[in-house]
Parts: C-alpha cells; sequence; structure tokens
C-alpha cells in the first residue's frame, strides 16, 4: 500500500495559517492523506492536541524561526524557542530525539535556510524538502534536490499549505504508515508527488495575516 505524507502544513495556529482543526480531521478520515506533520510557526500546542486524538497519523511539528532562516522540527514533546542560531536550533531538536528538516532551502522569499549555513549543520540534518506546494515564484527545488543526493539526505514532498485546498497537492508516498521510529527507514524508498495546488493557495498567508489583524482590532 502507498501512505500519503505531507510534512508541513500550518494550522490556525500560525499567525498566517488558517486550517481547522475540524479541516485536519475531515482530511484524515477521508483518507485525503494518511498522516501529516502540524508545523505551525514556533508552536506545537494545537499539533499536540490533535496528535492525542490521531496518534501516529499526526506528527507534533514547529517551524521554527532561526537567526538564519527557518528550519523545522518533527516528532517534538516540547516547543523550541524562536530566535536562536541553526547550530542551536537543531542541537536543541536532538536533543528531543526530533528529526531535522529543511523547508524551503536556498529561498530568499520564504526565509529559507543558504546553502552555506545548510553546510554547516548538514550533520544533524535529516530531511531536506526538495518540492515545496508554495513554490511558485521563487523555486530551488532542483537546487535542494542536488544538494541532498551530494550530501546523501533523504528528500521530501510536502505542501506548506496555510489553508485547506492546499492540502493533498505535494506529498510524500511512503510503503507503511510511518512512526517516530521508522519514518526515517522509509523515506530513502519513498516516491515525491508535486502536483500543484490552485493558484489562490498562494494568497492564504497574507490572507489570514490580515483576517487575523482585523479581529483583533474590532
Amino acid at each position: 500500500m502507498n501512505f500519503k505524507v505531507d510534512l508541513h502544513t500550518h494550522s490556525e495556529a500560525s499567525p498566517d495559517g488558517g486550517i481547522k482543526l475540524e479541516q485536519y480531521r475531515e482530511i484524515l478520515r477521508q483518507n485525503v492523506l494518511d498522516c501529516l506533520a502540524i508545523t505551525d510557526h514556533n508552536r506545537i500546542d494545537l499539533a499536540a492536541s490533535l496528535q492525542k486524538e490521531f496518534n501516529d497519523k499526526v506528527i507534533v511539528g514547529e517551524e521554527i524561526t532561526t537567526t538564519a532562516g527557518e528550519i523545522i522540527g518533527l516528532y517534538l514533546t516540547l516547543p523550541i524557542a524562536p530566535n536562536m542560531s541553526p547550530q542551536a536550533t537543531v542541537q536543541a531538536i536532538k536533543a528531543q530525539k526530533g528529526l531535522v528538516y529543511i523547508p524551503h532551502p536556498f529561498e530568499t522569499v520564504r526565509s529559507g535556510i543558504a546553502k552555506s549555513t545548510l553546510e554547516e549543520i548538514i550533520d544533524y540534518v535529516d530531511i531536506i524538502e526538495v518540492h515545496n506546494g508554495r513554490a511558485f515564484f521563487q523555486n530551488r527545488g532542483p537546487e535542494a534536490a542536488a544538494f541532498a543526493t551530494l550530501h546523501q539526505r533523504v528528500r521530501a514532498a510536502s505542501s506548506d499549505a496555510h489553508g485547506l485546498k492546499g492540502l493533498g497537492t505535494c506529498y510524500t508516498l511512503l510503503d507503511e504508515l510511518p512512526t517516530k521510529d521508522t519514518l526515517m527507514e522509509l523515506m530513502p524508498k519513498a516516491k515525491l508527488i508535486a502536483n500543484r495546488p490552485p493558484l489562490q493557495t498562494l494568497l492564504y498567508p497574507k490572507f489570514h495575516r490580515f483576517a487575523k489583524k482585523l479581529r483583533r482590532n474590532k
């Protein structure tokens, strides 16, 4: 069997995210995805609450702001503080026995880690994102794929969805439902599915930020 896994999504707990708990529940119940990581910006509370309900189908993650770009920690038990150096951030992820996932590397429009920085922390890196569902205008996927191959790191395709319509378009196919102990064993044989989501999904982050600002100002 093939299991559809998305390792990079954003719930309404992210400042620019809008996927609601019930929408995640429906995505999993309808098998649009078999497993997903909720990787909100600098927090894990919503992910942790849904993981209690769906067990291995939900991975607790966090997209962490560092002093030199964003890094995702997967299978976290505690939130990791933002604004540390990349080196300190990956060490904090590993201290929890989590996995280090590099989202949209080399991008400058979305706080991607630069090549020189990634080389400095490569010994800690587990997974490199080579297909990002929102990489329309600055797609560094081919460069990321070449870097992953050169450094013998496994590759992933993820949606980076900030709204419902982004889910189920860009994901990684695995032979089994992954767990914390098996994900890295399954990833080398993964098939990467990189379909483009609707163009309107690019507007989700700005829309959600604006809508949340309006609600705060009421």
